[in-house]
């Protein structure tokens, strides 16, 4: 059944081959929005790590939020130091991590920090050490890779958060590290000491200048973890009550960002539907002709004894063939849209997607091709289940 099945699927080519590609678009369309939709929020949930709020400079809190998180937008400016030992003795604070941004190598942002950062990702040194003094870097894994950089190397930053900035020459880093690739916003990063980056921004070496001047240190952005979840309405309201500061919780910025991008697949998903639409009527007619052209060979069948569930089953195994080859061919061809996604933003050094296996949701795709050859089958198969043997083999040819 299933090889004269793939016969008679295969008797018209052409109808076949635009009826496949019909389906394979369909299902490729919906497959990539799936696929690309759980990898993003796979991304995004595993950057935000344990971050629940981001506190900077008075401006937009999805910039601070894209800055301070995913390094994917210049901060909004600078906070004092000081502001760190306020949140460090909130009670309600479990832990504040500072950033201080500003600089780049290659495109690759250069943050200093404390080594709390790495932790919050749960992180591991692949090489090296972390860095004892200041001018002393560790890199992200994906830093590593492209640029070349190994342990005890030197290079110098790039003013500026993109790429051909002015150059700090008379400043160089050490390389004393390397990450352990983690899939994380870690692997893009180049850390090192809040020291190193003032004194890359001053005239005189932070060493220094911890006396009188410690007043006057800034950093960019502090990463807060609650102790409590009463610190989710209290903590955010007395940070935005503060001269300067503005506060932006990662999970509301990260849904309202979600929103912006679900417009996009939300088209996505309806073009892939109509095409999938469109190729179920394609089906429904191939096949309806099909039986109207066969009636003598499915004549002939029954009357070599084929009962008439067994000739409309052919029917129905001829549409669930093309949905299985569509099925094959536009989960690969949804999968490889996904890829060349993940490639353009390595390239770009944007937001990186989460890894993933198979997702639960793409198990709809095959259930969807299924179901609609069945759909487009069910009349055509009927049909055929109809047929009266006895006119068929008396009609004149």
């Amino acid at each position: 059944m299933i090889r004269l099945a793939w016969r008679y699927l295969w008797s018209s080519p052409l109808t076949t081959a635009l009826n496949l590609l019909l389906l394979t678009l369909g299902l490729a369309a919906v497959t990539f929005v799936l696929r690309a939709s759980a990898q993003v929020e796979a991304g995004l949930k595993r950057d935000l790590a344990s971050i629940d709020l981001v506190v900077g400079a008075k401006g937009s809190p999805m910039q601070i939020m894209l800055a301070g998180v995913f390094h994917l937008d210049a901060p909004t400016g600078n906070i004092p130091l000081s502001t760190l030992d306020a949140l460090k003795k909130q009670p309600l604070v479990a832990q504040a991590v500072p950033l201080s941004l500003g600089d780049s190598f290659h495109g690759y942002r250069i943050a200093g920090t404390t080594p709390d950062y790495i932790d919050l990702y749960g992180a591991r040194l692949g090489q090296g050490v972390l860095w004892t003094k200041p001018m002393q870097a560790v890199l992200g894994a994906e830093v590593a890779r492209t640029s070349g950089l190994k342990l005890g190397d030197h290079f110098a930053g790039s003013h500026g958060l993109a790429e051909g900035g002015g150059a700090h020459g008379d400043h160089q880093f050490e390389v004393v590290g390397v990450l352990a690739d983690s899939g994380s916003v870690l692997d893009r990063l180049v850390l090192t000491d809040l020291a190193s980056v003032w004194e890359v921004h001053a005239e005189h070496h932070a060493g220094e200048a911890h006396d009188e001047d410690d007043d006057k240190r800034e950093i960019t952005l502090a990463l807060v973890r609650y102790r409590s979840p009463l610190a989710a309405v209290m903590l955010p309201r007395w940070v935005n009550a503060q001269d300067g500061l503005q506060s932006a919780a990662p999970a509301l910025e990260t849904a309202r960002l979600m929103r912006l991008v679900g417009a996009g697949t939300e088209v996505l998903r309806g073009f892939g539907i109509v095409l999938l639409v469109a190729a179920g009527l394609s089906v429904w007619v191939a096949l309806l002709h099909a039986v109207r052209a066969r009636q003598g060979d499915l004549a002939m069948l029954r009357m070599l004894g084929a009962p008439a569930r067994r000739v409309a089953t052919l029917i129905a195994l001829e549409a669930l063939l093309l949905a299985g080859l569509a099925t094959v061919l536009g989960l690969a061809a949804g999968h490889g849209l996904v890829a060349v996604l993940e490639r353009l933003l390595a390239e770009r050094q944007s937001l990186r997607l989460g890894s993933l296996g198979w997702s639960d949701a793409e198990w709809l795709v095959p259930l969807l091709a299924g179901g609609l050859a069945l759909l487009a089958a069910a009349w055509p198969a009927w049909r055929a289940y109809r047929l009266d043997v006895t006119t068929l083999l008396q009609a004149p040819r």
